[in-house]
């Protein structure tokens, strides 16, 4: 079975933030992932992570705009001077969370002018912080309208022209089924891209064991490619208590 870790934006949220480290370490994680931690001071989410003996592997970045922006923008022209900005904030973040990633966003935008920005950011992002691992995610075009990076080809052709070590591709199997059709389909063409995985059924993003996915297959397929990474649950649990959602977590 993969190393699955628990994204604490989607699980355990019916908890008050601080209290899902714990419960996350309760039910069998050993590391955890936040997408926008930054209303909430790093030390006390490092205090956290520190007492409950978790790993932190992944933060979003950009991180949103307090005044309702979008949630990233870097494939918009005309955004770089913010996006740098903002970067040297996530990067301060990184200092005293060590998350293993940052995933960078590419937001919405279309054509060949946001391919050129999104190239040229991440290559500034990645030139910047060399010893900090980034990520890009395709996003599907039903739950993010308009998002400029919506197909794992696309992501392939971004990661090319980037060629950076410490850039990679991050697989989300709800987006991947979204996207394509088929979630395994999608891992076994480009799992060798692979830096980090992500895992919620389609179509409505909820628990592996519902929709169209086997994931039990799926994590054999993870298993016989030699991923070694995290796989995080990021999915919207179906049940009132995150809890009695991790039937899919036993062998």
């Amino acid at each position: 079975m993969p190393r699955f870790a628990s994204n604490l934006s989607l699980l355990f949220t019916e908890l008050p933030y601080l209290d899902r480290f714990q419960a996350a370490a309760d039910a069998g994680f050993t590391a955890v992932e936040i997408l926008f931690p930054y209303d909430i001071a790093a030390k006390e989410t490092r205090r956290a992570l520190l007492a409950n003996g978790l790993e932190f592997i992944l933060i979003n970045a950009p991180p949103p705009n307090y005044t309702g922006g979008q949630p990233g923008f870097a494939a918009v022209p005309g955004g770089e001077a913010r996006f740098q900005s903002d970067i040297r904030r996530v990067l301060r973040y990184a200092d005293m969370l060590r998350p293993g990633f940052i995933h960078i966003m590419s937001g919405y935008a279309s054509g060949l002018d946001a391919l050129s920005c999104f190239v040229q950011n991440l290559q500034w992002a990645a030139d910047a912080a060399p010893q900090q691992q980034f990520t890009i995610e395709p996003l599907n075009s039903v739950s993010q309208p308009e998002y400029f990076l919506n197909d794992y080809d696309l992501a392939a052709e971004v990661l090319d022209r980037v060629n950076r070590p410490n850039v990679g591709l991050q697989y989300d199997s709800f987006h991947a089924h979204m996207i394509h059709g088929d979630a395994q389909a999608v891992w076994d063409r480009f799992h060798r891209r692979v830096a980090h995985a992500q895992i919620g059924a389609a179509p409505d993003r909820s628990e592996p064991g519902r929709g169209p996915t086997d994931f039990q297959s799926l994590f054999s397929a993870m298993h016989a490619a030699g991923y070694t990474g995290w796989v995080s649950a990021e999915y919207t649990p179906s049940t009132s208590k995150t809890s009695d959602s991790l039937d899919w977590m036993q062998p």
